[in-house]
């Protein structure tokens, strides 16, 4: 297609099988859009696009993701302020017929409904430890690290000392934002029955507070993480791969030597093999 129509803070152009978000640096571009600079969503991940009336002379274009397929979105769950939605673009009123025509177009284009089965969007970068109030919390694309903060943290964590979560050990991730109360980062873990829910008693748990896990820091910092998990899910579903019996048992130890399947998959699937 190769149309572009520029609004608010951002630029969407749209080929063939996707729309190419760039996101404007500025004063009063939202700093999530700065994090994220631009990002390319194939059609087939969203299910929905609007062409809305705005304020002041405005028109107002979104794009609707499916559910489970951006892990920004997951990770964000309907948290974001409006202004600081992705997907929303604010345009000038003379973009009215431009903006309806490619709506229609696209809309022929898009994925279904349904839920994705896997994420289609690109993870945020993470090139940084995320700092929260008590905690240092690191990802290395394997394992959450937590390192407690000597003045932030609870005397529970500061005793329990730091803290590592290999994939392995991690189920998904709650992200409650910065912005409102009792914002935190929270690692669900496939063993934590009986443990300390509290974030500031929750050893896999980093609290925010007053210039700490800031929404464009925290977020895309909780879906690359979200991503690596739902990522690591994948193989461990497919982990039985063809060939003969010790070449799959090969194939197998490595995957858990690498701590991408626990000891408890690593030995089903092995019976499973006989």
């Amino acid at each position: 297609m190769g149309d572009v129509l520029a609004g608010n803070h951002a630029v969407w152009e749209f080929d063939s099988d996707s729309v190419i978000i760039r996101f404007a640096r500025g004063l009063r571009t939202p700093r999530l859009w700065h994090a994220l600079r631009e990002r390319r969503i194939p059609l087939e991940a969203l299910s929905e696009v609007t062409l809305t009336g705005g304020k002041r002379d405005t028109l107002v274009l979104r794009a609707v993701p499916r559910a489970g397929a951006d892990p920004l979105m997951e990770a964000a769950a309907g948290q974001l302020k409006e202004n600081c939605d992705p997907y929303r673009l604010v345009l000038p009123a003379e973009a009215g017929a431009r903006a309806a025509a490619l709506a229609d177009e696209v809309r022929g284009r898009l994925g279904p409904a349904t839920a994705a089965e896997r994420f289609l969007v690109g993870v945020p970068e993470v090139t940084a430890p995320l700092k929260a109030y008590d905690a240092r919390v690191g990802f290395d694309g394997t394992a959450v690290t937590f390192h407690w903060s000597r003045t932030g943290a609870s005397s529970t964590k500061w005793k329990a000392g730091d803290q590592r979560y290999p994939l392995a050990a991690v189920t998904g991730v709650a992200w409650h934002s910065p912005e409102g109360p009792e914002g935190h980062l929270r690692l669900r873990l496939r063993d934590a029955a009986g443990g300390d829910t509290r974030p500031d008693h929750d050893l896999a748990a980093a609290v925010f507070g007053v210039g700490y896990g800031a929404v464009h820091e925290s977020l895309p910092f909780a879906a690359a993480v979200l991503a690596a998990v739902r990522g690591r899910r994948l193989t461990v579903a497919t982990a039985t791969p063809k060939g003969s019996g010790g070449d799959r048992l090969h194939h197998l130890r490595e995957l858990h030597g690498a701590g991408l399947l626990t000891d408890a998959e690593y030995s089903a699937l092995r019976d499973r093999l006989g």
